[in-house]
């Protein structure tokens, strides 16, 4: 069985009963109404409503039910919590693995998740870019450049946006992956945040700062959301790619407690399930995402520059120990940032 599945495969996976490794899928004998709540994080809207549009006609054809499928939105961490305290998802798209190990510790989703679809769970991954506005007059060209005098740089809130975090951690890597020190990181880091004028709590609530209110030199933004953004300022705007950022890992899993209580398991699956097929794969390449299978990425390779993605094991042994040590109660983050009076 290859990693990545073709559109027949998930036909079979629709149209009853299948295996397909440690996952065992099959569909009721009657046609039912069903809906499923996709709970993701800010930015990625445009991408579920064009993956809903394809699978939502191929689900109902295989298996005769109607299907709808909600959206929810916000800053990742934000969205994490509203499920822990009861927001009724049958599946979590978040930012990063540590939003989804949240859900997990909760008990909402089995041990275990991360191996249960392919690429551990990762149907695509991004990283974080810089937004400047036409002809770069600020000459923003590298991470050191952000924290030149008269810089101001829009960036959400590490605390409450996976946008956020993962720009502190790449903001972090930059020095201490290119020979600086933890004390120089934290000299950083500190610069940094004294040069951004507001912390959003989403990655959209950035975005409109920086494009819609025009506040701002540099916007640190997913990859997506840049494209999504010069696309949309049709020619104000630019991306620069810096010579190095994350690798950011936006994990899918099924929330089993809630998909078995409300009997939306199979077609919770099979959502997810299509996100590996090659249809599912060129839809994300579209969206500025980038496909996990390495073919579909070849044929966009013009879309997504080649820069050094470092994994988060590169600056701390996981995210859980990355949050601790930056994000959390108490860490670096809570020692640099002051808020603005």
């Amino acid at each position: 069985m290859t990693r990545f599945r073709s559109n027949a495969l998930l036909a079979g996976l629709l149209a009853g009963a299948v295996q397909l490794g440690a996952l065992s899928f099959s569909v009721p004998a009657s046609a039912a109404e069903i809906e499923l709540l996709n709970v993701s994080y800010d930015p990625t809207r445009e991408l579920w409503r064009d993956i809903n549009d394809h699978f939502i006609p191929i689900h109902e054809k295989a298996t005769g039910d109607t299907l709808t499928i909600k959206q929810s939105h916000g800053g990742s961490s934000t969205q994490a919590r509203a499920v822990i305290d009861g927001l009724e998802a049958d599946v979590v798209t978040l930012a990063s693995f540590l939003d989804t190990e949240a859900i997990s510790k909760s008990g909402l989703i089995k041990e275990g998740w991360v191996d249960r679809l392919p690429e551990r769970s990762l149907p695509y991954y991004s990283t974080v870019v810089f937004v400047v506005r036409k002809g770069n007059p600020k000459g923003i060209k590298d991470w050191p450049d952000l924290v030149q005098p008269g810089v101001e740089i829009i960036t959400p809130n590490p605390k409450t946006s996976g946008n956020g975090y993962l720009s502190f951690f790449s903001a972090w890597g930059s020095v201490v992956l290119r020979d600086g020190s933890h004390d120089d990181a934290v000299k950083y880091v500190t610069s940094l945040y004294q040069q951004v004028p507001v912390l959003d709590s989403g990655a959209r609530g950035a975005t409109t700062t920086f494009v819609q209110k025009g506040i701002g030199d540099v916007h640190l933004a997913w990859e997506n959301e840049a494209h999504l953004e010069v696309e949309e300022a049709k020619g104000t705007l630019e991306i620069v790619y810096p010579p190095i950022s994350i690798r950011a890992e936006p994990h899918v899993a099924v929330v089993d407690d809630n998909v078995d209580r409300k009997g939306t398991r199979a077609a919770a699956e099979a959502y997810l399930n299509y996100l590996y097929t090659d249809e599912g794969q060129a839809i994300i390449a579209k969206h500025f995402y980038r496909p996990s299978n390495p073919e579909v990425l070849k044929a966009n390779a013009s879309t997504f520059p080649d820069i050094r993605l470092f994994p988060i094991t590169d600056i701390a042994e996981s995210f859980p120990d990355a949050h601790k040590k930056f994000i959390g109660e108490g860490g670096v983050f809570d020692s640099i940032y002051k808020p603005k009076s």
